[in-house]
């Protein structure tokens, strides 16, 4: 019951484990995980959460950063035709209940970087009957190891619908509470498709891809997905460490990884400066706007094929892709996101649905075979986002004449200074290239006479000093005068989620912005 297009995870790891048991499927410090001893372990679980008395179509818990028993937990759920709900692991207390109790799951998976986390919380769980400690030590909670292995390593063999669910990724919640976000077989299947559509040398039986973005994201979990479908082998880290990165790359002979520009901001300021990887063939980029200077400084630094990707969680990641061939300068497209993928139908429009000219901002939507089944219990808000087909990304951006997708913001951080409209990521990107500043965020603040004025963010270079006077003429020869930032702050760092967007609802509390719901 493989997608047609694209096999299925749980496919392609049952296939190998019978042709080619000993292939390694992850690697993780100084363990090495086979596709056989994948399939194996999987099974275990299976029958592990059969043996709890859990039914088709529950939601699994997982609560940790990235880990192999990941994926012995995701393939186990899928083998009982359950879907994997992976909790943000950087979560208040308060929030991680919240999602466990909406998505009802029987059963929790927690790492041991949150056992006190979840101890406080135990109470409020509603549904959770059984929590398994993933790394064990702990007094009370019985260890994966010991509870899978207490089980036959024998696959289920249930069978499952294309139209399961096999994931429940929750959005950000940077409005109110976070939404679980479903898609099936189908869905993440034929995602898999476009994308290996439009680059092929991303998943195949040859890629050895590092992961170092969240398995509890899409950028994370989308490439590990794919990757173990494609036959490939996958280099997990735990957590996101720029110079560990750089290592790995090497060590491994890494072709291919995705990374989020304040990553690779990170990376670009490494010292000493790292040295380019010869074996990667595709770097992947998106998530959140990068500065062009950033993107060049990029390009120079890891010399190999880059490729600029746009999507969401509710349409699986995939919307557009900027090739590599696309990423010469001379082309003039460098600051877009790319053109759609094969499948994929996108539109510019204003407030009312209607399109609008090239070149004028509106809101995309976009409509595809792989867009999200809709949000967990919640048929209000899908029936709002998920309109006679289309999906409202809530991004604001346009479409040049030539069809190539350009993003200017989320809708809702789009600043209204006096008559005028002012979308940060345009403001960000000027303000980046200026040689004292490593970072920025731009927001919207109350002000009597202009309703917002512009206020920028800053994180400076080492040495770097902030010279306001100096910083607006720079700007003046970039930017219309109203969007120049009327105040500056610097900071250490600026609040980023755990994909590396800059949390702007927070520097738009602290700076005295009321936030809307």
């Amino acid at each position: 019951m493989e997608n047609t297009f694209f096999p299925s995870t749980l496919a392609s790891v049952r296939r190998l484990a019978n042709d080619d048991f000993d292939r390694p499927a992850v690697l993780y410090e100084e363990e090495t995980t086979t596709y056989g001893q994948l399939d194996r372990a999987s099974n275990a679980v299976a029958q592990g959460l059969l043996r709890e008395g859990i039914t088709p179509q529950a939601r699994i818990g997982l609560l940790d950063f990235n880990h192999p028993s990941f994926f012995e937990v995701y393939l186990g759920a899928l083998k009982t035709r359950c879907a994997l709900t992976p909790v943000n692991a950087r979560l208040a207390p308060p929030e991680i209940a919240w999602i466990l109790n909406d998505a009802q799951a029987p059963i929790l998976f927690v790492g041991r970087d949150h056992y006190a986390i979840v101890e406080r919380i135990e109470p409020e769980l509603r549904y959770v009957r059984r929590i398994v400690a993933l790394h064990g030590g702990h007094p009370r909670w019985i260890e994966f190891r010991q509870w899978r292995d207490a089980n036959a390593a024998t696959d289920p063999g249930l069978p499952y619908d294309q139209d399961d669910d096999i994931v429940q990724l929750y959005t950000s919640g940077t409005t109110g509470h976070p939404k679980g976000v479903c898609h099936t077989h189908r869905t993440w299947g034929d995602a898999g498709r476009a994308l290996s559509m439009a680059n092929s040398a991303m998943f195949d039986p040859t890629c050895i891809s590092l992961v170092c973005l969240p398995l509890f994201h899409v950028a994370g979990f989308n490439p590990s997905c794919y990757v173990l479908a494609s036959a490939g082998r996958i280099v997990l880290t735990r957590r996101s460490d720029p110079a560990e990165i750089m290592t790995l790359l090497h060590r491994h002979a890494v072709t291919n990884t995705l990374l989020v520009p304040a990553l690779i901001l990170a990376i670009v300021h490494l010292t000493p400066r790292p040295q380019p990887v010869p074996t990667l063939r595709s770097l992947g980029y998106g998530a959140s706007p990068m500065a062009q200077e950033l993107l060049s400084e990029a390009r120079k630094l890891f010399a190999c094929p880059f490729e600029h990707l746009y999507g969401m969680t509710e349409n699986a990641g995939a919307v557009t892709s900027l090739s590599p061939a696309m990423h010469d300068p001379a082309l003039g497209k460098l600051k877009s996101c790319g053109k759609p993928y094969v499948g994929c139908d996108v539109r510019v429009v204003d407030p009312d649905g209607r399109d609008v000219p090239a070149g004028q901002v509106g809101e995309i939507i976009m409509r595809s075979s792989w867009i999200m089944r809709g949000y967990w219990n919640q048929p209000a808000a899908t029936a709002s986002t998920v309109r006679d087909g289309w999906l409202w990304t809530g991004d604001a951006g346009y479409l040049d004449a030539d069809g190539f997708l350009y993003i200017h913001d989320r809708v809702k951080d789009m600043i209204k200074s006096g008559s005028e409209n002012v979308y940060p990521a345009e403001v960000e990107n000027a303000i980046y290239g200026h040689p004292s500043v490593a970072d920025v965020a731009v927001i919207g603040v109350p002000d009597e006479r202009w309703g917002e004025a512009v206020k920028a963010v800053l994180v400076l270079k080492p040495g770097g000093q902030l010279d306001t006077d100096e910083l607006q003429r720079y700007l003046r020869d970039r930017i219309g005068g109203f969007k120049i930032p009327k105040s500056f702050d610097v900071v250490t760092a600026l609040p980023r989620n755990a994909s590396g967007k800059v949390l702007r609802r927070v520097l738009r509390e602290q700076y005295g912005r009321k936030v809307t719901t």
